[in-house]
């Protein structure tokens, strides 16, 4: 086996080392790098819910077999993994293009959407905690997004 680096390439300084090839990209694909991302969050929470709905079909103690057998014939558990399928190819596009200091945090309103959809489909209970959860993540992904315009 042959390996890509040298002892020597190890050993050098970091200033010794060429960066890494940065793809320039134009502002055009940096916005769609983050509808893309977007997207995920939307996604996976679809996925999240589909995945949820698959396993409350489940018996009381599936086995291991059961529950991956179970995978490819209870087609909300099927679209739920396929949808993260989706999602993660999407957020591979999007990085190719858009700072990951700014997408990964919107990653994060995966959790809003998640909670959501959760207290519509599920009824799930909405409490005062879990909307100041939301808010500081929305808060938080908005405070990152202007410092990415700022920088």
């Amino acid at each position: 086996m042959k390996f890509r680096y040298s002892k020597d390439d190890i050993l050098r300084k970091p200033s010794d080392v060429a960066p890494l090839n940065v793809t320039v990209s134009t502002p055009a694909q940096k916005r769609r790098s983050l509808w893309l991302v977007f997207c995920c969050t939307l996604f996976g929470a679809a996925a999240q819910i589909l995945i949820k709905t698959g396993a409350n079909t489940f018996a009381p103690n599936p086995t291991v077999a059961e529950m991956i057998g179970r995978i490819f014939t209870h087609l909300p558990l099927f679209t739920g993994y396929a949808f993260y399928g989706i999602s993660t190819v999407m957020l591979v596009v999007a990085l190719r293009h858009g700072e990951l200091s700014l997408l990964y945090p919107v990653i994060a309103l995966t959790f809003v959407w998640v909670t959501v959809l959760s207290v519509m489909v599920f009824h799930d209970s909405m409490n005062p905690l879990k909307l100041l959860g939301i808010t500081i993540i929305v808060g938080g992904v908005a405070i990152l997004g202007r410092g990415s315009h700022t920088a």
